[in-house]
């Protein structure tokens, strides 16, 4: 068998026990349709020292989009994204991202895709601190699922009182990079923000801004931005442009990136980077 049909099938420690038995199944899925290594990190430093010696196998993150957000993260940062293609299983509560980018829901489907599909190559959005965004930006943070602070350096979802989502915390705090820890700033309400797409201002100081989203785009044309500013006149437009570098600058601010809170910033710029990654996902019919 070539290395190139090897697995290596790195499952997160929250999802073994959050849900064990798809976590079973995921993997006996996969033992059944390939060589796989299975490993069962439990803390950063495994988790790091599995993706980093994976050799020329191809790696499989079991979890939930945390997991997938810390592996994407790793790759980045080590530069690797360009040479190695992600596969991954969705498991866990917090599944939207890895929804809207097309991974399969459930553990059967999903496992099958990791052996059946296709690379996609996919854009990312890259801040001037190195962090990534995979999914969806918004200024302000989304207010419907509001988010417990996080420590500094952390991107993850409310971590809760369960002393065992510790090593999840362990995680995160070592493998992404996000800015200061969260301040009393007040999402609510409009916000005086300049905006600049490709080096040229849309939105100065002067017009409140009600809502700022970047989402990734495709095919070469940048990243879908949508600004929404307080309007004089009923009927006012949201303002829709495609850029590849959106700069965000005013008053202390926090922004939700693939369900994660980070803030305050007082300036924070955003460069699209076309194809970086790789993400397995079912072929096309």
């Amino acid at each position: 068998m070539a290395a190139s049909d090897q697995l290596l099938v790195v499952i997160d420690p929250v999802a073994r026990r959050t849900d064990g038995e798809s976590v079973r199944i995921a993997k006996d899925v996969l033992s059944a349709g390939a060589a796989t290594k299975v490993c069962l990190p439990e803390g950063p430093e495994e988790f790091a020292r599995a993706l980093i010696r994976r050799g020329a196998r191809r790696p499989v993150v079991i979890g939930d989009d945390g997991a997938l957000l810390r592996a994407v993260s790793l790759l980045h940062r080590r530069r690797e994204l360009t040479a190695c293609a992600l596969s991954f299983v969705p498991v866990g509560g917090a599944l939207s991202l890895s929804r809207s980018l097309g991974v399969p829901m459930g553990a059967v489907a999903a496992a099958r895709a990791v052996l059946d599909g296709a690379e996609r190559r996919l854009d990312l959005l890259v801040d001037d601190s190195d962090g990534v965004v995979l999914g969806a930006l918004r200024i302000p943070s989304p207010p419907s699922r509001p988010l417990a602070p996080v420590p500094a350096g952390a991107p993850g979802e409310e971590i809760g009182g369960h002393p065992w989502l510790r090593t999840c915390q362990s995680l995160v705090r070592t493998f992404a990079s996000r800015p200061s820890r969260l301040g009393p700033v007040s999402t609510t309400g409009p916000s005086r923000l300049r905006i600049e797409v490709d080096g040229v201002c849309v939105v100065d100081l002067d017009q409140p801004v009600e809502a700022v989203s970047v989402t990734p785009g495709g095919s070469g044309t940048g990243a879908e931005i949508e600004v929404r500013a307080v309007s004089v006149g009923a009927g006012s437009s949201p303002l829709r442009l495609l850029g590849h570098k959106v700069t965000v600058s005013g008053a202390d601010f926090r922004y939700g990136a693939d369900s994660v809170v980070s803030g305050p910033v007082r300036t924070r710029t955003w460069t699209v980077r076309e194809s970086a990654w790789g993400l397995t996902l079912p072929a096309a019919p």
